[in-house]
This record gives C-alpha cells, sequence and structure tokens, in this order.
C-alpha cells in the first residue's frame, strides 16, 4: 500500500503529492527551514520541499519510534515517542538534526503530542496505574508531572493554541468521540464538537483562527488506518465544520502538528485504497 505525503494549500484549497512512497510513512511535522519530518519502519525521515525524498535521522539507540513526534517552538529540537529502552513508549528530546536521545518522561506508555509555544512544557496522552489514556503535561525535564482529564474513557492528541490559553484535544465519553479544549491546567472544559461522527487529532492553525481535525465515521473504534476518512477545519471558537478533503488514511494521516509555520498549508498522509 503505497504512502503519499501531501500539501494543500489553504488560499487555493489545491492539494499536491509531494512524495509516494512503498514505506510506511506517517504523521508529517512541518520545519521552519522547508522541510516536513515523518515517521516510517520505526524511524525519522527528513523529506525537503525543494528535492524530495526521504532522508533518515540520527536516533541514536531509539528504533522503535512510534508517530508521535513534533518540534519546539523555535525549531531545534524534536520530541519523540520510543519503546526500544521499555518496551512501551516514552518520550524523549533530541536535536533536529539528529543525535542521542535525552529521556524526559520518567514513566510509561507516554506519548508526545504538543509543545507549549514558551518552549517549556510538553503535553501528551499518558495511561498511569492500569487507568485510561489521559491528557497529561510535564516540564521539559520530565518534572511535575500532571494529568489533567477526569471523567472520559479515552483521550488522546492534545496540541496547544499558538497563544498557550488552550489545550485541544480528543476525547471519549458514553461511546462518543468529540473534541475538547481546556485551560494548560486542566480548568475551564470545554466540548467544541459532536455531531456523530468520530474526530481526532485537533490541530490549531498558527493564526490561532482555525482548528484542522480528522473525521471518521461514526462508530469507528480508536483511529485506525484503512478507512474513508475527512480532513476538516472548523472556527477556533466553534461552529459549523468545513470538509476540505475526503481521503483514504485514518491512523497516519494528521497525528501530530502539520501545519507549516505561517499557516498557508498543511502536511497529511493518504494511503492507496486497496
Amino acid at each position: 500500500m503505497a504512502a503519499h505525503l501531501c500539501i494543500r494549500d489553504h488560499a487555493t484549497n489545491k492539494a499536491r503529492i509531494l512524495l509516494s512512497t512503498e514505506t510506511l510513512i506517517e504523521a508529517p511535522n512541518w520545519t521552519a527551514d522547508g522541510a516536513l519530518i515523518v515517521n516510517g519502519d520505526g524511524r525519522l525521515f527528513r523529506v525537503p520541499l525543494e528535492a524530495p525524498e526521504l532522508q533518515p535521522i540520527d536516533t541514536g539507540f531509539a528504533t522503535r519510534l512510534n508517530n508521535d513526534h513534533g518540534l519546539s517552538p523555535d525549531g531545534r529540537t524534536l520530541a519523540i515517542s520510543d519503546a526500544t529502552e521499555t518496551g512501551q513508549s516514552v518520550i524523549y528530546t533530541l536535536p533536529v538534526g539528529g543525535g542521542t536521545p535525552r529521556r524526559v518522561t520518567a514513566e510509561a506508555p507516554s506519548w508526545w503530542h504538543g509543545w507549549a509555544p514558551d518552549g517549556n512544557q510538553l503535553a501528551y496522552a499518558a495511561a498511569r496505574d492500569g487507568g485510561p489514556v489521559r491528557i497529561a503535561t510535564c516540564a521539559l525535564d520530565g518534572s511535575d508531572e500532571q494529568l489533567l482529564t477526569t471523567g472520559f474513557d479515552h483521550c488522546d492528541g492534545p496540541d496547544y493554541t499558538p497563544d498557550g490559553r488552550w489545550i485541544w484535544f480528543n476525547g471519549e465519553r458514553g461511546g462518543q468521540v468529540c473534541l475538547w479544549r481546556m485551560r494548560p491546567d486542566g480548568s475551564e472544559l470545554q466540548r467544541m464538537s459532536g455531531d456523530g461522527l468520530v474526530h481526532w487529532f485537533p490541530h490549531p492553525s498558527p493564526d490561532g483562527r482555525r482548528v484542522l481535525y480528522l473525521a471518521f465515521p461514526p462508530g469507528t473504534r480508536g483511529h485506525p488506518r484503512g478507512c474513508e476518512v475527512e480532513l476538516r477545519l472548523m472556527p477556533a471558537e466553534g461552529g459549523p465544520p468545513q470538509i476540505v478533503e475526503t481521503l483514504f488514511g485514518g491512523q497516519g494521516t494528521i497525528n501530530v502538528p502539520c501545519w507549516a509555520p505561517d499557516g498557508r498549508a498543511f502536511a497529511y498522509v493518504a494511503y492507496d485504497r486497496p
């Protein structure tokens, strides 16, 4: 099943395929210097926009990466989620050009998803003491872990707004998966979507005006690959969404922050239909 790394221009609403590959790539990030970062086969790759190819990034001992990775606000550091050391995902940081990972989260499993705009805090999904997956934050050195969500069957995909005032995430209650937002301390919880579809991975735009997310068919369990899904944009303060594209994807399409730094485009991965 071929994977297609795509870019959609927001102004023209037109998409183009940057790279097609038989490698199962997932979850693009957009760097400030004109490249995308994706994962595949447990590793990370840089894909230059001007001459697209999969260029391996040295992640040292970490060779069991999942698709939860992303860049610091200054673009100098990568956060990765890897299971090499513990058998379960934990979060590490390393230089954006590659190097030896430094462990952040002491407990597993932890899956990175968001970096606060001031660079001092990470947001992630975490399961602790046999409980459900919750939204958590910690300091950049791994200290002061805070479990923020309660009363959900499952939470995932936290991402900060560009002003740092909100964390968006998807949360499941009573079998319905909707988009939610809360303050970085877990207060002022607000449900932001709910139309019968299954909503995952909200990503606020760099200008703070819109939120990109993925909509699965009703009744979808988890966030599987190999589904007819919709990429949607909704106003940041809530309201009817715009369906941007219908594609064959799901897991791997937009798991992590994928907007261009200037907000004019975003990246995603689509897959060939069987």
